[in-house]
């Protein structure tokens, strides 16, 4: 309770000094709109048809990025944390890969798929793979040992020993890796819409809006709803974890 208080409060300081500075013309409104205008326009866009519509569309994107990189990432995982010869192999491949700017490769994407769904979910795979890449090998190193032996001890094999004790102690990485993936999928989600200049989405209509006067509040507005979407999500998937993998975190392996 005590975070979310604080969490709460520095969102109201933000809103008030946005206010202040709105209202006492220190800033030119049409730069930076009072968040009262801010709040009113993002609630006309909750019974606005077509931005609801842009909503949908993005959360499309998002969420079967989100399910292609998991499904990518996961096996993919299990496979380098298990198998150290193929760890080793794709070393090299992953560290040049990893730090490459996901929104750097928009307009190359763009350029060889097109600016439709397929480049938002080409960027959102990308982007979203590696959190869960990595959270699942690091899960799969913080596995017990002792378990781990005990079964090859009895003549296990190494598929049962992956499937009866690596992977659900790994699950609850893999769910963190999940939750941090899903904010990065949204955030390329929206980006990719704002490079692609046409469509539906958050990011085609926050692009919309910056080009035509006046549109500060509409673009602030949508952004306050991808904000808002971005903690609905993360809330729901936290919330998922603990009731799942309440164990792990009452024991704090968890991110």
């Amino acid at each position: 309770m005590g975070r979310i208080l604080r969490g709460l409060s520095g969102v109201l300081v933000v809103l008030l000094a946005s206010e202040a500075l709105g209202r006492a013309g220190i800033v030119h409104r049409d730069f930076l709109p009072p968040a009262s205008s801010i709040l009113a326009r993002a609630g006309e866009l909750a019974v606005d048809g077509e931005f609801l519509t842009d909503v949908r569309a993005t959360l499309t994107a998002w969420a079967l990025g989100l399910l292609i990189a998991t499904a990518v990432a996961v096996p993919l995982g299990l496979v380098l944390g298990t198998i150290p010869p193929i760890a080793r192999a794709v070393t090299t491949i992953v560290e040049f890969l990893r730090p490459i700017p996901s929104v750097a490769l928009i307009p190359l994407v763009a350029m060889l798929v097109g600016t439709g769904l397929q480049m938002k979910l080409t960027v959102i795979v990308y982007a979203a793979v590696w959190p869960i890449l990595f959270n699942t090998i690091y899960g799969l190193r913080d596995v017990d040992p002792v378990a781990r032996d005990t079964l090859r001890a009895f003549g296990f094999g190494r598929l049962a020993v992956l499937g009866r004790v690596a992977v659900p102690a790994t699950a609850p990485f893999i769910a963190t890796g999940v939750r941090m993936a899903a904010a990065v999928a949204l955030i390329l989600a929206v980006t990719a819409e704002m490079f692609g200049g046409f469509g539906e989405g958050i990011g085609i209509f926050i692009a919309s809006a910056s080009n035509y006067p006046g549109g500060t509040t509409d673009t602030l507005a949508a952004t306050v709803w991808a904000g808002a979407l971005g903690l609905a999500i993360n809330a729901l998937l936290r919330g998922g974890e603990r009731r799942l993998f309440f164990w792990a975190y009452r024991n704090g392996t968890p991110g």
